[in-house]
C-alpha cells in the first residue's frame, strides 16, 4: 500500500485588489479547481502580496470560499495573511464560519 501527498491547489492574489477584481478571481479558482488531477487537493489562497487589504478582499475570501464549498473542497486555506486582513476577518466574523481557516 502506498500513501501518495496531493499538493494543495493555490490561488495567489497579489497588489491592490479592486472590486472588478473579484469574479475574475473566482474564475481562476474555478479553473484551477476543474483540473482532474486536483480532484481531491486542498485550496489554499496566498495573500502574501496583498497591498492595502481591506473590504474588498475581505468579501473576494468570502466569495472565493464560498467558490471552493460549492466545489466541495472547503474550507478554504490563506497563507500569508497580512496581520490589518486577519484583524478584519475577525472582526466581520469571517475567519471560521466562511471556511476559511490559516494554512499549516
Amino acid at each position: 500500500m502506498g500513501v501518495e501527498a496531493t499538493p494543495p491547489i493555490t490561488l495567489v492574489v497579489t497588489g491592490p485588489i479592486a472590486r472588478a477584481d473579484v469574479p475574475e478571481l473566482c474564475a481562476a479558482l474555478d479553473r484551477l479547481l476543474a483540473a482532474p488531477e486536483q480532484a481531491a487537493a486542498p485550496v489554499e489562497c496566498d495573500l502574501t502580496g496583498v497591498v492595502r487589504p481591506g473590504l474588498t478582499v475581505v468579501e473576494a475570501l468570502a466569495r472565493l470560499s464560498l467558490t471552493v464549498r460549492r466545489a466541495g473542497r472547503g474550507p478554504l486555506r490563506l497563507r500569508g495573511v497580512p496581520p490589518e486582513l486577519r484583524a478584519l476577518l475577525d472582526l466581520v466574523g469571517l475567519a471560521d464560519p466562511a471556511g476559511i481557516t490559516d494554512a499549516p
